[in-house]
């Protein structure tokens, strides 16, 4: 891999900017493209004050920065510029997995120290990035006198729009971010009407905020998408909106039982407030902003993961074929069971086996105040042979999928978590679907809290102590800490399949995913469970997946994790031609391009895979029927690909037809144009090889 690495440290005294009456002398950082300016300024009253630019245009209007503690005064006043360094790297990095194989950080960076004028003279020092696709900015409390650590209240950054922008949201949840995205103007947000959805199994919206990463549209066509990176030992961020002044201010997670939002000793650094700025809606997807705000890997090599396509003993429960308790008379997780699983796994290039409801405690798990010490980690039932499917699995070439709920009892897992991942070490399990169902306990906890980051860091670390990857649901958002951790492999974090098959308000719209690739994706990999076939969920009366069955092929394509699951019953896989695209598919990839896209209308994306030559190409839409055109010039030119096109058949529409489909095998080059109509709700799923 080539790499350079361009470090440029210039440091110098702004004696004349401190010392003049006119204390709004503008300091800034651009982008390496020119595009994107980051100005900063303390004003008359000693304020931190930030502004950004887009090609000379405002589109974040001045900004305050600050923060309230316990115990003591505020840091929002009285500050003046006593140094100033700048910084540009240039560098390519290489990840383990992921959308695209070498990610280039490229930046230019203004780091600003504050003290106050008077006693005790506090520090704050505010470190500024400036990205061709956005900008990163964090705050550092260095060492200093008389203070050893901080209890912070209130973090109070502000993002001051410049208009009524259009926006794709979800409430600012404490405890969850299985809410459907709304689409409004800014001055039309509403997080409080989502309070007391009975579907939710813990929510907790305190104020009008929204959860990150939040989406916007400039009204001449500019995006913007607001979220935070290397979330460390620090409280998720709410933004709490301000319809009358179109601004958001930093909103962090509380703690009801401890009184505060986050208790560091210094020094420390917080996480890195993000911007993605893009004129396509596209670029956002492409954006790396996030992972390269993150540290570089420190686990060095984790080959012993693979990124892997899955099926498992999941889908059956939620659509009432079996249970996870014992008690049911209709447990799933039995060793005859799971061995039907990994024969289909075997038969279907399919690497993964998850089985869930494996272990003692699922009787008493959701719904009771008192779950603490109700799950063992390590104890099966006794249908379930635990060490005879591990090994059954093995001789076939599959990897049976650990999975440990919690039931937001986080502290018993601690207490188990050296056994559980020392069991999996000893039987060759190498990656664990963890859930945190339920309200936290200790009461007054709330998932995205100070408290909960730690532990799911926690978790991570010990993961790969014992060669573990996580695959966290009901989780603290993605940050892009997958880059410095890279066994944080996936995580759930949005409202996924299985709401199609019993939530009460008709399931997710057909235009779900199609924001989803805009908003909650921008943060890193998704475990969304794709591949129904079964569409209309004959088990579920009144239930069904309200896209059609080519939207659900396009899905591993459009939705990127590591870890992909076809999610449906191995029999209504069986003797369908449209499953040899699940075959087909890669799951860990060279690079990615997005063809075209509208936030909440539509998105293609091309990926090649890593280790091959082969391309595959996504394409969905929301409830409308539209033409998608798609210019294979990212197919190496000079050569020719037998490509399998499964598209959605004349008649098809996801409510009415959806299980309609056509393939087609035809020979495509870089040179060939082609327009495709996706039904409603429908999608485009294509395999490209070299033919050779």
């Amino acid at each position: 891999m080539s790499k350079f690495i361009n470090i440029v440290l210039v440091t110098f005294l702004l004696i004349w900017i401190v010392g003049c009456k006119n204390s709004r002398n503008k300091l800034a950082v651009t982008s390496p493209s020119k595009n994107i300016d980051v100005g900063f300024f303390v004003n008359d009253e000693g304020s931190a004050n930030y502004f950004v630019k887009y090609r000379g245009a405002l589109i974040i209007d001045t900004s305050d920065m600050g923060f309230d503690f316990l115990n003591q005064a505020p840091l929002k006043k009285g500050l003046k510029i006593i140094d100033i360094k700048t910084n540009s790297v240039d560098e390519d990095w290489e990840m383990q997995w992921g959308e695209q194989r070498i990610v280039n950080n490229h930046y230019n960076e203004m780091i600003i120290k504050l003290e106050e004028s008077m006693a005790p003279n506090r520090k704050l020092n505010i470190y500024f990035r400036a990205y061709n696709d956005g900008i990163g900015f964090r705050y550092e409390f260095p060492e200093q006198e008389g203070v050893d650590s901080v209890i912070i209240v209130d973090e109070n950054t502000q993002f001051k729009l410049t208009g009524n922008h259009t926006c794709w949201w979800i409430p600012g949840d404490w405890d969850i971010y299985e809410h459907l995205y709304h689409t409004t103007k800014f001055s039309e947000i509403d997080a409080l009407a989502a309070r007391n959805q009975q579907w939710l199994a813990q929510s907790h919206i305190p104020e009008n905020a929204v959860n990150t990463p939040v989406t916007m549209r400039i009204e001449y066509g500019l995006h913007l998408s607001f979220h935070e990176a290397n979330l460390t030992d620090y409280a998720g961020m709410t933004l709490k909106v301000d319809k009358e002044n179109l601004s958001m201010i930093s909103e962090l997670v509380g703690s009801d039982r401890l009184g505060y939002k986050v208790k560091r000793a210094l020094p420390f650094s917080t996480p890195w407030r993000t911007i993605q700025i893009s004129e396509e809606a596209s670029d956002l997807i492409e954006s790396n902003l996030i992972v390269n705000l993150n540290e570089p890997n420190k686990l060095g090599d984790v080959s012993w993961f693979k990124p892997k396509k899955y099926v498992g003993i999941w889908w059956e429960m939620h659509i009432g074929i079996s249970s996870w308790d014992l008690k049911s008379g209709r447990h799933g997780a039995t060793t005859e069971n799971a061995k039907k699983y990994i024969d289909f796994a075997a038969n279907n290039n399919i690497s993964g086996v998850l089985v869930e409801g494996w272990n003692t405690g699922w009787e008493h798990w959701i719904g009771f105040e008192d779950r603490e010490g109700i799950f063992d980690f390590v104890t099966p039932y006794p249908d379930y042979d635990i060490a005879a499917v591990v090994d059954y699995a093995s001789e076939k070439g599959v990897e049976i999928i650990m999975h440990h709920e919690t039931s937001g009892a986080p502290i018993t897992y601690e207490q188990q978590l050296d056994t559980a991942y020392a069991l999996m070490k000893s039987l060759g399990i190498h990656s664990v679907k963890t859930g945190y169902v339920g309200p936290i306990i200790p009461k007054g906890e709330y998932h995205h809290g100070q408290w909960m980051v730690v532990h799911y860091r926690k978790v991570v670390e010990t993961g790969a102590k014992y060669k573990v990857a996580i695959n966290a649901h009901e989780p603290i958002k993605a940050t892009g800490i997958r880059r410095t951790y890279p066994n944080a492999i996936s995580r759930e974090g949005l409202r996924g399949q299985e709401f199609n098959a019993w939530a009460s308000d008709g399931g997710n719209p057909p235009e779900h995913l199609s924001i989803v690739a805009f908003t909650r994706m921008l943060a890193g990999p998704i475990d969304f469970t794709p591949g129904v076939f079964d569409i209309k969920l004959k088990t579920k009366e009144n239930n069904q997946v309200n896209t059609t069955l080519a939207h659900q092929l396009a899905l591993y394509v459009v939705i990127y994790s590591p870890i992909q699951m076809a999610c449906d019953l191995p029999k209504n896989y069986e003797g369908n031609p449209a499953f040899q695209f699940i075959r087909d598919v890669g799951v860990d990839w060279e690079q990615t391009t997005v063809l075209n896209g509208e936030v909440g209308d539509f998105v293609t994306i091309a990926r090649q895979e890593k280790e091959t030559e082969n391309w595959f190409v996504g394409s969905i839409t929301d409830e409308n029927e539209r033409e998608i055109h798609i210019n294979f010039d990212f197919l190496d030119p000079g050569k020719e690909y037998k490509a399998i096109i499964y598209k959605d058949g004349a008649d098809a529409h996801w409510k009415d037809n959806p299980i309609s489909y056509e393939i087609e095998k035809t020979i495509l080059t870089s040179k060939i144009e082609r327009s495709f109509l996706l039904a409603a709700g429908g999608g485009l799923a294509i395999s490209l090889e070299v033919k050779k």
